[in-house]
């Protein structure tokens, strides 16, 4: 990608591609293992400081290339201690970025799109309609930006007590700032499969973030061609956004269904994990009250699922403006587990984290120049179904 300045931006460049780069420059390719550690490793993205490179090659750089990234605009923080960042790209788009701090992991769950064109009727980011896809390094740069802040705020604390601190995690934990990508905000990110599969590449990398294949969660809708093809290329943890357990009522839900219906969709599921031990596909189960949440409808889960390496997500629902669905109550929500566990299915209830601030599951929104013009019919239309051509 070349930003507004024409320069090329080094930040959605794997390091292969970026070897190649160098090539074009004249360099030698391992170059571009001396910029990825600049980059990701001191976050320096002033060229004149890389002091390794020569005066040449730098002076080169400055004229052609760039190091850019989503400029942040606003940080809000829950009072569970979950963070969202609201990140500005060059377009002025806006997408979320928020972070779920536990004591032994801090999970980034970052964005793919600007918007959503899925439409699913539960999601604060389907009524915001889509702008477009973004790119390998303002996917990247999501992390790079959250990555930076934490560690500048490590070190501050650090320089003030005259010792290290963690701000989330207790001692002898994970020392990362993050320690685990979900791609689980903004968009579907196998609408995206060419920029999302290079971001994991670098975020993989160990001169990168060096984050492993199982410390990276991509979820999905239900693309099914795209989880046959990320299954062969980059098999990295995989969670289902399945919400439902009969093709009618998915079909409302996450009208995506309406081309892959429940048993291609899981057929695709057994074969995302087929000859990996011990792997096994998330499914997301949104709790809504007296829509899916039936001693029945956790049978009927439970027999869909027996032959699938699976573990659920029960997710309470979050409130969204003008969506007609609530919240299924605790007792419903722990009677529809207990099915689901003494059927021999792993399950849990996920901590509903960071309401209070809108960075919960299924409110994000960001700011999106819509051009669907989705968000604009939807202010004249009510109820559930409104029905939009997945692309």
């Amino acid at each position: 990608m070349t930003d507004s300045q024409n320069k090329t931006n080094l930040l959605s460049m794997d390091r292969d591609e970026l070897g190649g780069y160098f090539e074009s420059l004249g360099e030698k390719p391992f170059r571009a293992n001396q910029l990825f550690k600049w980059i990701y490793q001191s976050f320096e993205t002033d060229f004149e400081q890389m002091n390794n490179l020569s005066k040449v090659l730098r002076t080169r750089l400055a004229e052609v290339a760039c190091v850019h990234f989503p400029r942040l605009e606003q940080v809000q923080i829950a009072k569970d201690g979950t963070r969202k960042w609201l990140m500005r790209l060059h377009d002025g788009n806006g997408i979320e970025v928020v972070l779920i701090p536990e004591e032994d992991r801090a999970t980034l769950c970052i964005s793919s799109q600007v918007g959503c064109s899925l439409n699913c009727t539960f999601c604060a980011t389907a009524r915001q309609g889509f702008n477009r896809n973004l790119d390998a390094g303002e996917i990247v740069g999501q992390v790079w930006q959250a990555w930076h802040q934490l560690e500048k705020e490590r070190k501050e604390c650090q320089n003030a007590n005259g010792k290290a601190v963690q701000t989330y995690q207790q001692p002898g934990k994970d020392p990362r700032p993050i320690t685990n990508i979900v791609l689980m905000g903004m968009g579907e990110p196998l609408l995206n499969y060419n920029q999302v599969t290079k971001a994991i590449r670098i975020l993989l990398d160990d001169l990168a973030f060096g984050l492993s294949r199982r410390r990276i969660t991509l979820s999905t809708a239900g693309v099914v061609p795209g989880m046959q093809r990320l299954s062969k290329e980059l098999p990295v943890s995989l969670a289902v956004s399945l919400h439902a357990t009969d093709d009618t009522l998915r079909n409302t839900l996450v009208p995506l269904n309406k081309k892959y219906p429940i048993d291609v969709l899981l057929q695709a599921c057994r074969d995302y994990v087929d000859g990996r031990a011990r792997e096994r596909i998330t499914f997301e189960y949104l709790m809504l009250d007296g829509i899916n949440d039936s001693d029945a409808q956790a049978l009927e889960l439970a027999k869909l699922l027996k032959n699938v390496p699976a573990k659920v997500n029960l997710i309470p629902f979050n409130p969204v403006e003008n969506v007609p669905y609530k919240r299924s109550g605790p007792r419903r929500v722990n009677a529809f587990r207990e099915i689901l566990m003494q059927n021999g299915i792993i399950t849990v209830t996920r901590k509903t984290r960071g309401d209070d601030i809108d960075a919960a599951c299924g409110q994000l929104v960001g700011r999106v120049d819509d051009r669907t013009k989705r968000s604009a019919r939807l202010k004249t239309q009510s109820g559930v179904g409104v029905n939009i051509n997945v692309v």
